[in-house]
């Protein structure tokens, strides 16, 4: 090979061609001639001037052409077109960011071979949650629903960067397995090469094995639960924020470690995030200062107290009761967190510990996030002869499960960890109805495109 054919590649460089909005919104910029790409948001023309808006990454900005000759290529383009364009930076008080580029020259780098099926341009699309999922692809692009993933992205970097800061190692496990972590039916079945297996309905294992080696693990990955539910808080598919940290001495450690996880997130998006927040008309984010906590059994007499609900599962909390619950420490002490702990035992799954003061209930707890549960968590089994004693009494089989219970036998320090579900989380966030608003590409009873 001859040695001008060989390329060596440098890294990031700047790229002059692709001046990004906060480049161009440095004052030292106006008055010179800039550069720049994007989509064709929205295209305006008068009798003199023509006013384009691209839609770039980070946000919108304003090019115009005045007078009778306008650039070649700019009467002939259309919405969803990408082009690159050349002009001088100008300020503008009315333009969106307060800054437009006169236009010298455009480039067209695509255009559409068919019209937008949905007016992304405006604010609020106006059209119904199917038809919005139905045309994802595209209705992603308009800033309201582009701005909720923004925001999404957020909350996954607080949880991370608190965790790090705490000397978590993060891990990457299987979501193919032999079995599930949890029991039951909820399990979406494959074939495996000629052998039965599992979409994994959680990393618990993999998180408990892993945190005899790296005392402090997270993941952020997909989960599956084959359950029939069609209700505006449930998916098939969800974005689970995992953590599992050993040597504690109670769970109490797991919430509190949460609890900073939690102040991270919110955090992160008061000081990073506030245009897509917002665009979306959240002008207050939640109170994070002081998290209460409350048994399970009390939280139900209270609200049964306060609101006059009655009792009639002992075992769970009905959505009804959670929303209470939340309504409850909001009134009671401005809270929109609220830990709730000791769940029952006949409701948890297998390595949940049971409380010793009352083996009834588990040394466990869920997070409310302004009335929903967004997390399950709390300390697990240990012991490698009490958690074959709780499989028995579950009436359970420990087919299958050779290597998680190898690392009981080898010995395990006490842990404990949990699971937060990430498009709950941003749907109350957000103040949205739906979960499917805050997911991506939604998979549930009915959806399986896009």
């Amino acid at each position: 090979m001859a040695a001008n054919e060989i390329i060596y590649m440098k890294g990031v460089t700047e790229n002059n061609h692709n001046l990004e909005m906060a480049e161009l919104l440095n004052p030292s910029k106006i008055g010179t001639a800039v550069t720049t790409r994007g989509a064709v948001h929205t295209i305006r023309r008068l009798s003199r001037v023509t006013f384009l808006v691209l839609r770039k990454r980070d946000g919108l900005i304003q090019c115009v052409s005045e007078g009778e000759k306008s650039p070649e290529g700019l009467e002939s383009l259309t919405e969803a077109s990408t082009v690159e364009v050349n002009g001088i930076l100008k300020e503008n008080e009315k333009a969106p960011n307060g800054v437009e580029i006169s236009l010298i020259s455009i480039r067209v780098l695509s255009v559409p071979t068919e019209p937008l099926p949905v007016p992304i341009s405006k604010l609020k699309m106006n059209i119904s949650l199917e038809k919005n999922l139905n045309l994802r692809p595209v209705t992603l692009r308009n800033l309201r629903e582009r701005a909720k993933f923004r925001v999404q992205e957020g909350i996954v970097r607080g949880f991370r960067d608190y965790l790090y800061q705490q000397g978590f190692t993060e891990i990457h496990t299987p979501k193919i397995s032999s079995r599930g972590a949890e029991g039951g039916a909820n399990i979406f079945k494959l074939e495996y090469f000629h052998r039965p297996a599992v979409l994994a309905q959680s990393p618990q294992f993999w998180k408990q094995m892993t945190v005899g080696v790296f005392d402090r693990v997270f993941e952020v990955g997909p989960v599956f639960r084959a359950e029939k539910h069609n209700t505006k808080r449930h998916l098939n598919e969800y974005t689970s924020l995992d953590f599992e940290m050993a040597y504690i001495d109670s769970f109490y450690d797991i919430m509190e470690m949460e609890t900073g996880v939690i102040r991270s997130m919110v955090s992160m998006l008061a000081e990073n995030y506030q245009k897509p927040l917002e665009l979306l008309g959240v002008t207050e984010l939640p109170k994070t200062e002081r998290i209460p906590s409350v048994r399970f059994d009390r939280a139900k007499e209270l609200v049964s107290e306060k609101y006059g609900r009655p009792i009639r599962n002992p075992y769970d909390l009905e959505p009804e009761e959670e929303a209470l619950i939340g309504r409850y420490f909001k009134e009671e002490c401005d809270a929109d967190f609220v830990f709730v702990t000791h769940y029952p035992s006949k409701k948890r799954p297998f390595y949940a510990m049971d409380d010793p003061q009352d083996p009834k209930f588990t040394l466990s707890f869920d997070c409310l996030f302004r009335g929903l549960e967004i997390t399950t968590g709390g300390q697990r089994i240990h012991d490698y002869a009490e958690l074959m004693k709780k499989i028995e009494k579950k009436g359970m089989t420990a087919e299958g499960m050779d290597a998680y219970l190898m690392a009981f036998k080898h010995g395990m320090p006490p842990h404990g960890g949990l699971g937060i579900g990430l498009e709950r989380f941003t749907m109350q966030m957000l103040n949205e109805e739906n979960v499917r608003e805050t997911t991506l590409f939604p998979r549930d009873l009915t959806r399986l495109e896009p």
